[in-house]
């Protein structure tokens, strides 16, 4: 199963224009972002009830490499754009 969604996303990704490479890496950070939120809230509903230190880590852990990757991922997103400012824009 692993190795059909590696091949099926990679025949779409490969597919996309490059123009539309920035869109689509805001759009799929935005759905991460989303899903952070949900793990956020789990991890808290987690945390009243007694579980083993196992499960309180793996959970912590998971958050924290989905921080990362939302959060880098709008940084990677945000070069990407910069890349197409003209010199005199603003910003």
């Amino acid at each position: 199963m692993l190795l059909l969604a590696v091949f099926v996303g990679f025949e779409v990704i490969s597919k996309v224009p490059t123009t539309l490479h920035t869109p689509l890496m805001s759009a799929t950070n935005a759905i991460h972002g989303i899903v952070l939120a949900g793990a956020i809230v789990i991890v808290a509903a987690l945390a009243g009830v007694t579980h083993g230190p196992l499960l309180t880590t793996l959970s912590v852990a998971a958050v924290t490499l989905g921080a990362i990757n939302v959060f880098g991922g709008f940084a990677v997103t945000e070069r990407m754009l910069q890349m197409f400012r003209r010199k005199g824009d603003g910003k």
